[in-house]
């Protein structure tokens, strides 16, 4: 299982990788208003074991001012996963 959380603090990857070993091309998928959405929908991807990046466009010397403007983050996967992922934040939008 391949999973990547990007916050303003850390990275934790869920799996390492080996030198040599190629990772996938990740596409931008989602853009999140705020953390909880963020932090939900990567519950509900490490649940299905879908390998995804999740970037915070918080910075400290702006103090957030992007994530006014941009919106919280953006979630990142491989294209393959795009289709499933959108279909999963189309169920949750209407809830």
């Amino acid at each position: 299982m391949d999973f990547y959380f990007i916050s303003w603090i850390h990275l934790s990857v869920g799996k390492k990788i080996r030198k040599g070993q190629s990772m996938e091309e990740f596409v931008k998928i989602i853009i999140f208003e705020n953390e909880v959405e963020a932090r939900y929908m990567e519950a509900i991807l490490k649940e299905r074991n879908i390998p995804h990046i999740i970037k915070s466009y918080y910075d400290l010397a702006y103090d957030g001012l992007f994530q006014t403007q941009k919106g919280w983050g953006h979630l990142e996967a491989p294209e393959k996963y795009q289709e499933e992922i959108e279909e999963i934040c189309d169920d949750l939008s209407k809830q």
